[in-house]
């Protein structure tokens, strides 16, 4: 049969990025506590395209994932399934993505109630010029208390979700945990959110977030102050959006740095 894909295109325009997004596929993290969670995740793949091919050839991304997926029992190796899609399409460079949900049993301050707590979790893999770049993310919700607000006010202050997104990349011979990464972001909010909580609980986040506020901006520098000090990450980003509760827009900040 012809192969239409592979036929000359006369435009002379080389795409940066084609392929495929949107697919599900099931995936095996591997947890802190040497267990397992499998996940639901989406995945999004592409590769370049030489000015000289008409298209590329969706099906062989499903190929390889599929291949892949079956052949490594805790998820994907991402640089190993990235390196047979580009030589299987003919390609210089590609991106591998998957995002996901991950779940954390998380125990009430004071009830010590557990429940779960699901985090939105990406992992991307990236090839360019032969060099291969890891990236980790998670998107972590926390409480902020205006400190003008209570600064200002004889009585109350006014609070608000904040969430905190946050993408690494390091060196994966030294492991960085979905779940210390969690734990590192949601410190440096005014107090934690939680699944779960009795009347005790309500009354130590309330009053916690009280002693602690914070502006969208300590949130930033504090997090952003935790990962320079760790070694092991050689690159960030971080962004902090607080859906205000007494305003109709949102406070937002945002840095990104490399070391």
């Amino acid at each position: 049969m012809k192969d239409v894909q592979s036929s000359h295109d006369t435009r002379n325009i080389d795409i940066q990025k084609v392929g495929i997004k949107h697919l599900d596929l099931p995936l095996i993290i591997q947890r802190k506590n040497s267990s397992n969670q499998v996940v639901s995740a989406k995945a999004k793949v592409s590769v370049s395209l030489p000015r000289s091919y008409k298209g590329t050839h969706m099906s062989r991304f499903v190929e390889v994932l599929t291949k892949w997926h079956k052949k490594h029992l805790l998820g994907i190796d991402i640089k190993g399934c990235l390196d047979e899609i580009i030589h299987k399409l003919n390609a210089t460079s590609g991106e591998l993505e998957f995002k996901f949900k991950y779940f954390i049993d998380k125990e009430a301050p004071v009830s010590g109630n557990t429940s779960f707590m699901g985090y939105d979790c990406m992992f991307r893999g990236i090839i360019q010029d032969n060099d291969y770049k890891f990236i980790l993310g998670v998107q972590v919700p926390v409480t902020t208390l205006c400190p003008c607000s209570k600064e200002i006010s004889e009585n109350g202050a006014h609070n608000q979700r904040t969430l905190i997104s946050v993408k690494i990349s390091y060196d994966e011979s030294n492991q960085i945990w979905i779940e210390d990464l969690i734990k590192d972001i949601e410190e440096c909010g005014s107090c934690e959110v939680y699944s779960l909580l009795k009347r005790s609980d309500e009354k130590h986040v309330t009053e916690q977030a009280w002693k602690n506020p914070k502006f969208v901006e300590d949130v930033l520098r504090d997090i952003v102050l935790k990962l320079r000090a760790n070694n092991n990450i050689t690159s960030f980003e971080v962004e902090c959006e607080s859906f205000e509760s007494i305003h109709n827009h949102s406070a937002w900040a945002y840095q990104k740095e490399e070391k």
